[in-house]
């Protein structure tokens, strides 16, 4: 019987190494086989044991990131409610700004009546005299109830 060995085992007719079994080689043959097929279950045992842990890898990677979302969401949620407080608040101080407005021209119209007035009396003291006219910087005639 001829048989010839190659690298993992299989029997081929043109490989380049040749034995001849003889009746006690069977066990060679044998333990040959046995050897292969213990590494095979070896490498079948080893694969399986990295799929497990890769399968476990990739349940803890989701986990992580199911927590994450939930973090995020959270996070998100808290976000929002800030931002909605902070959007009341500046309508609040923006209301409050538009009647500071209304209210600083109603004054600075105030004002500008009473400087005429009090200029008038000014005038209407100095006896309608040019003079004071020219300092404060206004020409002109003016009109004050009071006086007349």
């Amino acid at each position: 019987m001829t048989v010839t060995w190659m690298g993992c085992g299989s029997a081929t007719s043109s490989g380049s190494t040749s034995r001849k079994l003889t009746p006690g080689s069977t066990s060679e043959e044998e333990e040959h086989r046995a050897l292969i097929a213990q590494r095979k279950l070896r490498r079948m045992l080893s694969n399986r044991e990295s799929a497990r842990r890769s399968r476990l890898r990739k349940q803890k990677h989701m986990q992580d990131l199911t927590a994450q979302v939930g973090r995020l969401r959270k996070e998100n949620g808290q976000i929002l409610v800030a931002l909605d407080a902070t959007a009341q608040l500046y309508a609040g101080v923006e209301a409050e700004n538009t009647v500071l407005r209304a209210q600083a021209e109603e004054l600075s119209a105030r004002l500008t009546s009473l400087n005429e007035i009090a200029y008038c009396y000014l005038v209407e003291m100095e006896g309608g005299s040019s003079m004071v006219a020219n300092e404060v910087g206004i020409h002109g005639g003016c009109y004050c109830p009071a006086i007349l």
